[in-house]
């Protein structure tokens, strides 16, 4: 129910800067579109609005079944933590980009596909809206609910992330329902809110769609694996972006976004840690054996050394920090080093449980293989070679 309220409420508050600022210029164009009778009374365009929203609610329905019941089918067991993870992150992206839209570049993922579909559907709705049946509204709102849109791409991403066909209906309703108040009122009157005070609202549904991400990167235990591998594989590839460039541009490219998407993961690898395997009870932490006191140590300062590189991952702070900039983001290294110990010493899957098997064996190679090949790479640096 507290996720349904807070997508809800994303809606709403998101509806007034987001919606109101792109969508009201639609749902003016559709309402004159219908104004062909003499008679067009208060009356008419309230029920005229109302069937164009509730088709539109109706098309994020029916989206948000075929997510949830999709992603039902495909993910189960590791892949749907794994999915979780990918899933909060993007929840946070999108709500950094709501809070302070040139503070990351665009979801590489879904931004190059809303140009064309955009385009097809709206040629599809300028067709139907010359089209003067009682039923026009609502098959107008079944296509405009389909236009790729970045604000609904929250409610999207946590429908596919619900698993279930009828949760994700139920988000993508709640959603639709959150909008629909702002949506009817533009489209009933010209008067809307001042920019400022959109802007501020919208910052506000940012912030509840990083609030989203968070919680769906707390989950069980098991997350700890999870978000540990992912922080030290994200760290990894920030770490080679560059040297594999020649091959593979798109890590350049967003290489800041990888660096602090690993340091995301590595804080909720850390809370989790603290919140299932310690039950945040400091006291015990000296009961540990030494293998596993080392492993929490050495986490630690690899976190410590990732944390100015993070905070710094921005333009305006390359231009502040000048040469030492590079040499702040340098700590990375180490802190790979320190990470994969940290992995070693007391991942669940090394060393942490107490075997030397085979299985064992064959993990803590494959790290160390790993960080050696991302220092190796860095030596080497091709991409330096071929553009010297």
């Amino acid at each position: 129910m507290l996720d349904l309220l807070l997508i809800a409420s994303i809606g709403f508050l998101g509806s007034f800067g987001h919606c109101a600022g792109m969508c009201s210029p639609l749902a003016i164009s559709f309402s004159l579109s219908q104004q062909y009778q003499a008679k067009s009374s208060w009356l008419h365009s309230l029920v005229f609005h109302l069937l164009l929203n509730l088709g539109r609610i109706t098309s994020y329905t029916l989206v948000g079944a075929a997510l949830g019941s999709i992603s039902s089918l495909i993910f189960t067991g590791t892949i749907r933590q794994l999915m979780a993870i990918v899933m909060g992150l993007m929840l946070i992206w999108l709500g950094l980009l709501r809070i302070k839209p040139d503070f990351l570049p665009n979801l590489p993922i879904l931004h190059p596909f809303q140009g064309k579909l955009h385009a097809r559907l709206s040629k599809v709705m300028n067709s139907l809206a010359s089209h003067h049946s009682w039923w026009t509204p609502g098959i107008l709102g079944i296509f405009w609910g389909l236009i790729p849109c970045g604000f609904l791409y929250a409610a999207q991403i946590k429908a596919a992330e619900s698993h279930s066909i009828w949760w994700g209906m139920a988000i993508m309703l709640a959603f639709g329902l959150g909008t629909m108040p702002t949506m009817v009122a533009v489209g009933l009157s010209a008067s809307r809110l001042t920019r400022d005070r959109r802007s501020q609202l919208t910052r506000l549904g940012g912030w509840i769609t990083v609030a989203i991400g968070v919680l769906t990167l707390w989950r069980t235990d098991a997350m700890i694996d999870y978000t540990g591998h992912g922080a030290l594989f994200l760290l990894m590839l920030a770490l080679i972006a560059r040297p594999i460039a020649q091959w593979w541009s798109i890590p350049l490219q967003y290489r800041r976004v990888i660096g602090v998407g690993g340091y995301f993961l590595a804080i909720a690898h850390t809370v989790h840690m603290f919140d299932h395997t310690l039950n945040w009870n400091l006291n015990s932490l000296p009961f540990m054996i030494p293998q596993h006191q080392l492993g929490l140590i050495i986490g630690t300062i690899a976190l410590c050394l990732m944390t100015p590189a993070a905070l710094t991952s921005f333009d305006r702070w390359q231009h502040i920090l000048g040469r030492h900039w590079r040499q702040i983001h340098l700590f990375s290294i180490p802190a790979l080093f320190l990470a994969a110990g940290h992995t070693i010493l007391i991942g669940s899957h090394y060393l942490g449980e107490l075997t030397w098997n085979w299985q064992t064996q064959l993990r803590v190679l494959v790290i160390v293989v790993m960080t050696s090949g991302v220092i190796l790479l860095r030596i080497l640096n091709p991409w330096r070679k071929a553009n010297s």
